[in-house]
């Protein structure tokens, strides 16, 4: 035991106010920095959609597209196992590249859905993933034991989608969808309960705490964009 701790009772006090002042600070990083990248992601999007030229450019053959997506792969393998050696500034810009990056691979999709349906489907996620990330955020029950579940189960899923691309079958592709959609409803909670660990610990918002906060955003940015493509699945009206 550390006596240390009661040696100096306004040290202590103070590191208390410290930290019951960061943490706030630090969850409202969290979601402002992944509110920002789904705004890039969107706009994005929207603007390669309206661009005939873009369009032809990444989705007239397989190789623009697997670019990127190798890019998308590449960008949060580096976040996550150099963020401590990144500065802040550098960490952020590769945050807001890989948004950008994702909008224009998700161009296609007011280019095949109408628009009453993507913004219906964007409000049916978001208030899911609000929920989710609520339940996650003050529960008080320990959910690591669910999200090793949801993570093997997530590999099954990701599987059977590329089994079903060669198989094509659209009630396999139904019962894919279905499961992706409760996987990452629950995968939400489990990631907003660990970034509430990660940060409650943080003593200030200097420069370590807030490059988790932004894996964090990154996180439940990912969780947000494959809920939102697999509810689209089931409410997403294809464009006349």
């Amino acid at each position: 035991m550390n006596y240390n701790n009661f040696s100096n009772p306004s040290q202590s006090s103070g590191r208390q106010w410290d930290t019951s002042y960061a943490f706030p600070m630090l969850m409202r990083k969290v979601y402002t920095w992944m509110t920002m990248a789904l705004i890039i992601t969107g706009v994005t999007a929207y603007g390669v959609s309206e661009t005939p030229a873009l369009l032809s450019l990444l989705f007239s053959s397989r190789l623009p597209m697997m670019l990127l997506i190798f890019a998308e792969f590449g960008l949060v393998f580096f976040l996550s196992s150099r963020i401590h050696k990144l500065s802040l500034s550098t960490a952020t810009l590769c945050f807001i590249v890989f948004s950008l990056i994702n909008g224009a691979t998700l161009g296609s999709i007011f280019f095949l859905y109408s628009i009453a349906s993507i913004a219906k489907t964007f409000f049916i996620t978001a208030g899911t993933f609000g929920a989710m990330a609520l339940i996650g955020s003050t529960t008080k029950k320990d959910l690591t034991r669910m999200g090793g579940i949801l993570m093997m189960a997530l590999i099954g899923l990701i599987i059977a989608g590329v089994v079903n691309l060669f198989f094509k079958s659209t009630m396999m592709d139904l019962i894919v969808s279905g499961a992706g959609v409760l996987i990452f409803t629950g995968i939400t909670a489990w990631d907003a309960q660990n970034i509430k660990k990660s940060l409650m610990m943080a003593p200030d918002t200097g420069e370590t705490p807030q490059k988790i906060a932004l894996l964090g955003a990154l996180s439940l940015y990912l969780d947000f964009i494959n809920l939102f493509l697999y509810l689209l699945r089931f409410f997403g009206s294809r464009r006349d």
